[in-house]
């Protein structure tokens, strides 16, 4: 993935958000709304932090093959790290199972 995308992205969801405080802001639309933002924080929650844990598994494991290509007694040193960058995506889960609850 290139930057382009990312930055690309980053715009998109900031106006996004941007239209989701707008709605917010009505009155008669606030109590309905206030429950669909908590759902879409949510899933943007773990969406972002799966992409970012995806892309640092495919960077990490990409060269730790690569390095036990070469020696494969480095295969016990190189697979902590694949689970590190796994660990990502289970910590936005938990930031939307906390925006749930709360």
């Amino acid at each position: 993935m290139n930057k382009k995308f990312f930055v690309a992205l980053t715009a998109l969801l900031f106006c996004g958000a941007a239209c989701l405080f707008a709605e917010e802001a009505q009155a008669a639309q606030a109590a309905a709304s206030s429950g669909a933002i908590k759902y879409i924080a949510a899933a943007l929650a773990v969406g972002i932090a799966c992409i970012g844990g995806g892309s640092a598994v495919g960077k990490i494991g990409s060269a730790a093959m690569g390095a036990m290509a070469e020696n494969a007694e480095l295969s016990g040193k190189a697979l902590p790290f694949v689970g590190l960058a796994e660990g990502i995506c289970l910590w936005g889960f938990l930031v939307a199972l906390f925006i749930i609850i709360m």
